[in-house]
Parts: C-alpha cells; sequence; structure tokens
C-alpha cells in the first residue's frame, strides 16, 4: 500500500543533498540583495577579523616590573653610573634588608645608552632602552650642562608616557639610597603628586614647598597629572637656563597646580633626607638623597659611609643611630645623637 503524499526510502540522499544546498542559495540571495545594509555586511566580517594589537616593548616591561597595584619604580642609566663599584652597584646594596630587598623586582632601570642597557642585563635586572635620536647619555652628566638639561626633558617624556598607560611610579634618581621601603610613609589621601624637597623644615608646610626636588617623587596616574607632565614637556623649548625642576617649580607658582585640581604634597626630610638637610633622626630616615653634592664620584663616597653606618647600626642593636661623621665631601657634620 503507498500514499501519494509519502517520500521514499530511496530518495532521502536527493533530499539530503538538497536542501543546505536551497539554504544557502536563500542567504546568499539574501546578502546581495540591495535592501541589506552594508553595515550589516561589514559589521559581521569585522567580527571575524578583529585581531588584538601587538604590545610594544614598553608595555610589555611594565606589566612584567609592576605590583598588583599598578605601582612601580623607575630609575634612569646611564654609562657613569654602571662601572664597576659604580653608583649603581651602590643602589643595589641599599635593597638588601628584608623590607626593601623584594622592591628589586618591582623597578625598571631604563638604560640610555647600550654599555649601560647591556649591564643591566648582566645583574639580571628589569630593564628598558630608552633612545633618543642625535644625543649621547653614555658619559657622565654634569649639572645644569646642556646634556643634562637634555636628559632631564627626555627623561620627562617617557615618564608622561607611564602615566598615559596607568601606571603610578616613584622616580628615583640613582644617587638615592633606599634604606627602608618608601611605600609604607607615602600618604593616601588623595594625593596627586608627593615631592621630595632640599629643605623642609624652614617652611614646614607639606603643601606648599619652593624647593622641591624631582630627584625622588610618588605620582599616581589620573586626567591630572597627565596633562601636568603634558604642560611640563611643553615648555622646555621656552625655558632656556632652567632645569627640568626649576620649570616644575614656576609652573607651581604661576597657579598651573591650582588649575590643574592637583594635590601635591611635599615629603619632609625627617624621613626623606638628604646632604641639603638631613634628618634630625637618622632611625626614621627612609631615603637619602646626595643632592647639594655634584660629582658622582663624591656621591659615591659619601653615600657609602651612609650604608656603611647602617650596617653597623643592624649589627649591634646597642648602638644609637647617628650619621656618619664627615670625613668625606658632602656629607654634613654632625656630633649629636638621636
Amino acid at each position: 500500500m503507498s500514499f501519494s503524499g509519502a517520500i521514499s526510502i530511496s530518495s532521502y540522499p536527493t533530499v539530503l543533498v538538497v536542501a543546505p544546498l536551497l539554504l544557502l542559495a536563500s542567504i546568499y540571495a539574501f546578502l546581495l540583495s540591495p535592501e541589506v545594509p552594508t553595515d550589516f555586511i561589514r559589521l559581521q566580517h569585522c567580527a571575524n577579523t578583529t585581531e588584538i594589537a601587538p604590545k610594544d616593548e614598553l608595555q610589555v616591561a611594565l606589566e612584567g616590573v609592576s605590583m598588583d597595584n599598578r605601582n612601580l619604580i623607575i630609575a634612569i642609566l646611564n654609562k657613569a653610573y654602571v662601572k664597576e663599584n659604580g653608583m649603581l652597584d651602590l643602589f643595589l646594596q641599599s635593597f638588601q634588608e628584608e623590607d626593601t630587598k623584594f622592591l628589586i623586582k618591582h623597578i625598571l632601570f631604563v638604560a640610555v645608552d647600550e654599555r649601560a642597557f647591556n649591564r643591566c642585563r648582566t645583574l639580571e635586572l628589569h630593564c628598558y632602552k630608552l633612545t633618543t635620536d642625535g644625543v649621547d647619555f653614555s658619559k657622565e652628566v654634569f649639572y645644569m650642562s646642556d646634556k643634562f638639561n637634555d636628559m632631564m626633558w627626555r627623561r620627562t617624556l617617557f615618564l608622561g608616557d607611564v602615566l598615559k598607560r596607568g601606571y603610578n611610579f616613584i622616580f628615583t634618581d640613582m644617587d638615592v639610597i633606599w634604606l627602608r621601603n618608601p611605600f609604607s610613609k607615602l600618604n593616601n589621601d588623595g594625593e596627586d603628586l608627593q615631592m621630595s624637597c632640599d629643605f623642609y623644615n624652614e617652611y614646614g608646610d607639606p603643601f606648599d614647598n619652593p624647593q622641591s626636588n624631582t630627584g625622588f617623587y610618588y605620582v599616581s596616574a589620573n586626567n591630572r597629572t597627565i596633562a601636568l607632565f603634558d604642560k611640563w614637556y611643553a615648555l622646555r623649548n621656552n625655558s632656556t637656563g632652567m632645569k627640568d625642576q626649576d620649570v616644575l617649580q614656576k609652573m607651581k607658582k604661576d597657579g598651573v597646580f591650582m588649575k590643574l585640581g592637583l594635590k601635591v604634597r611635599y615629603l619632609e626630610t625627617t624621613y626623606f633626607s638628604g646632604f641639603c638637610e638631613m634628618s634630625l633622626n637618622f632611625s626614621k630616615v627612609i631615603t637619602v638623597h646626595s643632592n647639594c653634592c655634584v660629582s658622582v664620584g663624591a656621591k659615591i663616597i659619601d653615600l657609602t659611609k651612609v650604608i656603611k653606618a647602617r650596617k653597623m647600626i643592624k649589627g649591634n642593636k646597642t648602638l644609637e643611630a647617628t650619621w656618619p661623621p664627615k670625613t668625606g665631601v658632602c656629607l654634613h657634620d654632625t656630633t649629636i645623637k638621636y
């Protein structure tokens, strides 16, 4: 018995082949129809071909060195600093204590010449090579020389780029010795910028100090600080005879900080000390900056004495925390124990 509406078993293969072809033909005809928006076709194409842009070397370096909260430490290296028993070796010695040793893995050493970069790699540090066309930073750069100012402005441009990538950082000069972890003393009360200063006690105001020093500071990444670094760098060609630090101080005086809505705190020399104004309590000192001191050789002599003083105190708990006596070049004399 057969029914006119039934399909015989033998016709199944034909149906299985024809049906998909008819479906594909319908879809193709729909896409070619002039009534179908071209944006729809483009959207489908983009959805299938979107690719993630490759990360550049700086982004890879920042991701590899930053903490979970996107904090990191940045230091600039050149040939003059990487000599054996030189400034780099001394700087690294200051990260041998329990509360500072872990910070080494969060420091990005930015090398401005090939020798500095190679030395950095040999020591298995986190290294990034910063190049500047037509400028040679491989030799010792003396304070306020043309090359000194060129290097400072190139540094400002680079640091602004780091902020634009959403990273907060402590910038530290190589002539800053870290005796303790500074992050524990930095405020977290909405400050955009926390900056060291040559002199603090004379002014005593944490929010107003004309003696700021760009050798050590912490900056939070946000629209205000990005705008600050952009404006700061833009003034480089209109600031003949001024270093970047002087330009920043002038910007503050001219009201730029206020216009940007910046909250800036200046760090007390009690904790963030230096040769210009030494802390009255060596046991509280977190960092020591060899400011008010000119050559690398002089800085090394006196900063070495600071490290030795710390080691001596650590090795003998009965000793009082005192500054080393002045037998070097720049270190101030003091015979008072605190």
